[in-house]
Formats: C-alpha cells, sequence, structure tokens
C-alpha cells in the first residue's frame, strides 16, 4: 500500500468517531429547542424556584396538572390562596410577558408572609397582582379569567363554612367557557362524610356538589396526584402525612415512605352563555 492510500485510511479512522459525536450533539439541541418550546417545562426549570419546592415536584406533578387544566403563558389566572408560593413559583414566570396572574390570597395571617415572598425576589414577580379576599375580589373584573385554579384549599374552605361563596365568587371572575382547576386530598366515598369536617380530606363527590350548586360542569379528572399508598385514615388527618409530618419523629420514617396525600386533580368549565 502506498504512503497516499494509508494516508487516506488514517483520515477515514479519524472520522469516524466523529460521527456519533455529531449526532450526539444533535440529540442535545432537539432536547433544548423541545424544553424551550414548553413554556410549562421552562417555567418549572426557572432558577428562581427554592430547591426545597423543586424536591416536592414528584409528588405535585407541576407540568402535567398545568397542562390537565390547559394553562397558558397568554391566559389570566387567578390562583386562590397561593399562601407560601409553591405554584406562584412557576405561574409568576409562565405569565410574565404574555399573560396576567391574580393572586386571591384570604385575608389573615398569610397574607404578609405572601407579600413578604413575593417582595423578595421583585424582577420574578413585579406583575404579581395581589387581590385580598374577599375585602378586594370584586377588583377582579367579571367574566375576565382564563383559568381558576386552587391546591389544596377547598377541604380548608368546607372546614370553615366559606364554600359556597367562594366557588361563586370563582364562577363570577371566569369567562363563559373558563376553567375551574381543583387538586385536593381525596377521601374514599364510603367514609362518613362528617370526617370532611376535620380530617382534611374531601370526597370527590363533595367538591362536585359545591362546584355544580355554584353554576360549574365536570369536566373530569386526571390520577396524576394519586398516591395509592395513602389510606387516608390518619388519627390526626391528613397533616399526618409530609410535608407537615405533625406527629414530629412518631412513626416519621413510615408516613415518609408513604409520601405525600392521595389527591383527586379535577376539571370545572363554566358554561358558555
Amino acid at each position: 500500500m502506498n504512503r497516499l492510500a494509508r494516508a487516506g485510511l488514517l483520515l477515514t479512522g479519524l472520522a469516524l468517531p466523529a460521527l456519533p459525536l455529531l449526532a450526539q450533539h444533535t440529540g442535545h439541541g432537539d432536547h433544548a429547542a423541545s424544553k424551550a418550546a414548553d413554556p410549562i417545562a421552562a417555567a418549572i426549570a426557572a432558577p428562581s424556584r427554592t430547591p426545597a419546592n423543586v424536591a416536592r415536584d414528584k409528588y405535585r406533578h407541576p407540568a402535567e396538572t398545568l397542562a390537565f387544566f390547559g394553562v397558558t403563558p397568554t391566559q389570566t389566572v387567578v390562583e386562590y390562596a397561593p399562601s407560601g408560593g409553591w405554584y406562584t413559583e412557576i405561574l409568576a414566570p409562565l405569565l410574565h410577558d404574555q399573560g396576567k396572574f391574580y393572586a386571591l390570597q384570604p385575608t389573615g395571617r398569610y397574607l404578609d408572609g405572601y407579600k413578604t415572598f413575593l417582595a423578595a425576589k421583585p424582577t420574578v414577580y413585579d406583575k404579581v397582582t395581589v387581590v385580598p379576599f374577599p375585602d378586594e375580589s370584586a377588583t377582579i373584573p367579571a367574566n375576565s379569567v382564563d383559568t381558576v385554579l386552587t391546591f389544596r384549599n377547598v377541604h380548608n374552605m368546607v372546614m370553615g363554612g366559606t364554600e359556597a361563596a367562594t366557588f361563586a365568587a370563582f364562577f363570577a371572575m371566569l369567562k363563559p367557557g373558563g376553567t375551574l382547576g381543583v387538586v385536593d386530598h381525596r377521601m374514599p366515598e364510603g367514609r362518613d362524610s362528617a370526617l370532611e369536617k376535620t380530617s382534611g380530606y374531601l370526597k370527590l363527590s363533595t367538591i362536585r356538589r359545591i362546584a355544580e350548586a355554584a353554576g360549574f360542569t365536570y369536566a373530569g379528572a386526571t390520577e396524576v396526584n394519586a398516591n395509592p399508598k395513602d389510606t387516608a385514615d390518619w388519627a390526626k388527618g391528613v397533616w399526618t402525612l409530609p410535608p407537615t409530618l405533625s406527629q414530629k419523629d412518631v412513626d416519621r420514617d413510615k408516613y415518609l415512605a408513604i409520601g405525600e396525600s392521595d389527591r383527586m386533580t379535577l376539571k370545572f368549565v363554566k358554561p358558555m352563555q
């Protein structure tokens, strides 16, 4: 074999390993482009989120939950009782540039804390409009909201007897065809309904009754936030489980192994008028 032929083989051999590297690089580019094209994924990946909240994604499934509720970056969205700001960390970046985000926070001890939370990152939360509820809820124009979201709050309404008035407010602010998205701790249908006043768990039928009485139409459910390990029969209610762990060190490993509560994820729609 002459020198020219040998050199050609060497060059060919050197070139071959570059092909998988190029393919690998292209794959990474496709992945990055796909992520950039998914605004919910981008908001979930926002560097402004706190690590402790990110660690709970495995229980709260924000990408699947928000997608099920049909949330998009151009919508007007109300979150009822954002309190510690878990979902605000996702919704604020998602809606920052093209949408509008109302934080409908009940008056009381969480309102000042929520405002402090927002003030800590003004460039992220500068467009969040805080609306004390019920005092100033009328400042959200009627029939102007695309989606109302409430995460693990309906049981508090039931325990406090405010569910009818609160759902009526949701109905009034939503556009015809708008969505009400509800996530809450699920009680088996066969349990004593009296437990709904003390346990933090609710029956799906109870939430349907409340929503339908307010005028909503039930549009379906997803099991994305289900946890079959949760038997929903704890002596100290749902707060026995993480993240509260009300029993402190008593059976802590047991409750951590169960994880956060079994949750129903329900969609309701305001009928077209």
